[in-house]
């Protein structure tokens, strides 16, 4: 992958931007995450992992809405990262996001951030 902006892709209701940033590939997908637009972010994200970047950063600071949908996205992003020995860091959760993985109990196998510049300066998995 390039240095920068290194994809996206987009429908109506979601923008996915992908860019490495050190050994980190930063996801950002933006709009409303749910069964007709996931696959626009599980594409990047497996294409991530395929390039070789265990640890992905997803910045969720545009994310406004997820569903069970995107979820599973995400869980299935993190069984791979880890199998790799890397992993999934969250950042930047709006609170109707993070809801979603507080009642799902997802949050406990997620690594979660407050801001980006944490997850980024967070050097494990």
């Amino acid at each position: 992958m390039d240095r920068g902006t290194v994809g996206s892709a987009q429908s109506g209701r979601l923008l996915v931007e992908v860019r490495e940033e050190g050994s980190s590939a930063v996801v950002t997908p933006a709009g409303e995450l749910d069964h007709h637009t996931a696959d626009l972010l599980r594409e990047p994200l497996e294409e991530c992992l395929a390039k070789g970047f265990s640890r992905l950063v997803v910045d969720c600071t545009r994310l406004e809405f997820c569903d069970s949908t995107g979820l599973n996205v995400l869980l299935g992003a993190r069984l791979k990262a880890e199998a790799e020995g890397g992993g999934v860091h969250l950042a930047g959760m709006q609170p109707v996001v993070a809801r979603v993985f507080e009642i799902t109990g997802a949050e406990a196998v997620f690594t979660v951030h407050d801001t980006l510049e944490a997850a980024l300066a967070d050097t494990a998995g």
